[in-house]
């Protein structure tokens, strides 16, 4: 069974396109048009995430400015400061970040700011969207890391559609309650049911 992703590096994308500070106007649009993306960082010379420009940007700096495309570049419409996250930042951080910037890709950046992937909403989805053998097996190593392998294999683990049906006997000393919630926090699981008997 693979690990189950929990950092932003797990998840991230990291062949990213961006653009220079000196990108113009023509260019980010372009850019974004090519890779069928809404945002890309903009970086030093040296690799340095120091902005992002989107559609919104490219939108919003041509109403306002009233300029020729070819005047308008990248660190003149760019959003400042970049909002990033790191590869170690665990998936749920990221996602409320997005949230509540309303964002849908972060540039992931190493300690130095330098660019090293992007994440998107989607890559984050892509966690919950295991499939059901895959994600049974997970909950059945949570359940082994957390009550050890000898009370685990009591319990059997059946999946579908993301939803974890445990039958068996419940392990001792361990309520219904606790059980559901340890389970629920395997990434993709959408519901628990629990059909344990006390044990004898």
């Amino acid at each position: 069974m693979t690990r189950t992703p929990d950092t932003v590096a797990d998840v991230m994308t990291r062949a990213v396109v961006a653009v220079g500070r000196d990108a113009d106007f023509r260019e980010v649009a372009e850019t974004l048009r090519r890779w069928q993306v809404s945002a890309v960082p903009v970086l030093t010379g040296d690799g340095r995430v120091v902005g992002v420009v989107s559609e919104a940007d490219l939108l919003i700096a041509r109403d306002r400015d009233g300029e020729r495309a070819d005047a308008l570049t990248a660190g003149r419409m760019m959003s400042v400061p970049a909002v990033t996250v790191h590869p170690g930042s665990p998936l749920a951080e990221a996602g409320r970040v997005m949230a509540r910037g309303h964002l849908k890709r972060l540039p992931v950046v190493d300690g130095e700011d330098y660019l090293v992937g992007v994440v998107s909403r989607g890559d984050l989805l892509k966690v919950h969207l295991a499939d059901d053998r895959d994600l049974a097996d997970r909950v059945r190593f949570e359940l082994a890391a957390a009550l050890g392998p000898a009370t685990a294999v009591e319990a059997g683990v059946h999946a579908e559609d993301g939803r974890i049906t445990l039958s068996g006997t419940l392990p001792d000393a361990l309520s219904v309650p606790v059980l559901e919630r340890l389970v629920r926090s395997v990434p993709g699981v959408v519901g628990v049911e629990v059909r344990l008997g006390a044990p004898a």
